[in-house]
């Protein structure tokens, strides 16, 4: 998957994400970066429980990426509060 492609999946994941985990978002920066990570975090969890993980530009691979968003989110807030 080409760069463009994690950018675009990373900022309509860490958007998804972020409006899901605390109803606004991060910024636009930072909902990509957070996204990115999110994806590689959902693909990650998804392959260890023997699934697929991210495999391009579509709906699955969106919802890994925002599963993935979630849960570095939820994390991510529990961090900076503490």
């Amino acid at each position: 998957m080409s760069i463009f492609a994690w950018i675009i999946l990373g900022l309509l994941a860490g958007f998804i994400g972020s409006k899901i985990v605390n109803r606004s978002g991060e910024g636009i920066l930072l909902d990509i970066v957070l996204g990115v990570l999110g994806a590689v975090i959902g693909g990650w969890i998804f392959n260890f429980f023997g699934h697929a993980g991210v495999t391009g530009l579509n709906l699955y691979s969106l919802l890994v990426a925002v599963v993935g968003s979630i849960i570095f989110l939820v994390a991510y807030h529990a961090l900076r509060r503490a």
